[in-house]
């Protein structure tokens, strides 16, 4: 396959490349993560950032909590149902377009655009619901600000699902070197399911205590900081081969 795709001369040297980040390969083991001079590898912290920030900015509170929401904000049980439905279809298209376009355009731009898209579209939202009033136990929105809500709620679930939803994961799959490739993955994937749980259990109690405005806040100012965070930290990884990944 090598051979096919940049002749032979390259693909042999491609070939003792890979054998020689191998040799010392071994069972993957968290001691790995510890960079030589000390301390855990920036590699690992960038891998964890990229996990972590994933969930911070909600979107699991979209799709676990969607119909809840919308029924919070005053919609019917038959209409938030139909806008769980709608932002699912266009997270669906907007997973197709990312498949379509990251190896074009790059991880990191497409990261950027999701993290700028998040914190517009979230503060929108926060907006929208903070001119709110309560009827019984509802928030009630005005026609407009219903509106904004709406079209940033289903912008946000198709920017995150064009960004941060399937390139993370790619960027994940290509940033560690092969030496510490298993053990970041590991850390990573479980730095992911943590903040996931975290972010879903405390959904309910932020939305009991400082209610949508205030949860929705947090959200955007945690997209906002994911902008520095790819800004500063995230190194394209397009066009670049395992064995030049630096640990």
């Amino acid at each position: 396959m090598l051979t096919r795709l940049f002749g032979a001369a390259e693909a042999e040297r491609k070939v003792k490349a890979i054998e020689e980040t191998l040799a010392s390969d071994h069972q993957p083991r968290l001691s790995d993560l510890i960079a030589p001079t000390g301390g855990v590898r920036k590699i690992v912290w960038v891998g964890i950032g990229l996990a972590v920030f994933q969930q911070l900015v909600g979107i699991n509170v979209v799709f676990y909590y969607g119909a809840v929401l919308w029924q919070a904000v005053g919609f019917s049980e038959n209409d938030a149902l139909a806008i769980n439905v709608l932002s699912g279809s266009l997270s669906i298209a907007a997973c197709l377009i990312a498949i379509a376009v990251i190896d074009k355009i790059g991880r990191k731009p497409l990261l950027m655009i999701g993290s700028v898209g998040m914190t517009i579209t979230l503060g929108a939202m926060a907006i929208a619901f903070s001119t709110g009033s309560f009827d019984g136990e509802k928030l009630v929105l005005s026609d407009n600000a219903g509106l904004v809500a709406l079209i940033a709620a289903n912008a946000y679930a198709a920017l995150f699902n064009l960004s941060w939803g399937p390139v993370m994961w790619v960027m994940l799959g290509e940033m560690f070197p092969n030496q510490i490739r298993g053990s970041g993955l590991a850390v990573s994937g479980f730095a992911q399911w943590v903040a996931n749980f975290g972010i879903t259990m405390t959904f309910p109690i932020m939305l009991t205590s400082i209610g949508l405005m205030g949860a929705y806040g947090f959200y955007a100012i945690s997209a906002l900081v994911s902008v520095l965070f790819v800004a500063k930290m995230v190194y394209e990884t397009k066009g670049r081969e395992l064995e030049d990944m630096e640990g």
